[in-house]
């Protein structure tokens, strides 16, 4: 199996799971398998088929999930990079935070958590100052 054949199996396969129906098929044989308890006597056998099943599935789907959300982050991260390229005055930066290192990373998440914090002042200073009330620009006393 090639990556394009891959990539697009993996990105139906990662709708599909996500939809009503697959739940309701989910659902369904969980029912099912509940429901022929009784016939089996609810054996070990009995236990280890929706065991068994449901590690199967989980341990496939995690890689299918990863491939699609690897590709959705790098397309994200694509429009955010052009984003920033063509805002004026904006922190070029921030172009490559992927590749930066966690000392770095934190070292920028740092600053721009002391900005919003002096944004956040700014506006309860200005908010005490000039009190936005609709009521006394329609309804003057």
């Amino acid at each position: 199996m090639n990556k394009k054949t891959f990539g697009h199996f993996a990105a139906v396969t990662a709708r599909a799971s996500g939809s009503l129906g697959a739940f309701v098929a989910a659902l369904g044989v969980v029912i099912v398998w509940a429901g022929s308890g009784p016939f089996f006597k609810f054996n070990d056998t009995w236990q280890l088929v929706i065991n068994t099943g449901t590690t199967i599935v989980t341990f496939l789907m995690v890689f299918l999930i990863q491939h699609t959300q690897n590709g959705d982050t790098a397309a994200l991260h694509i429009k955010l990079d052009e984003l920033i390229r063509v805002t004026k005055d904006a922190n070029q930066e921030l172009l490559n935070l992927e590749s930066m290192d966690p000392a770095q990373l934190e070292e920028i998440r740092q600053r721009y958590e002391s900005l919003a914090k002096t944004a956040a002042g700014i506006k309860s200073k200005k908010e005490r100052c000039m009190p936005c009330q609709p009521d006394a620009l329609t309804n003057p006393e």
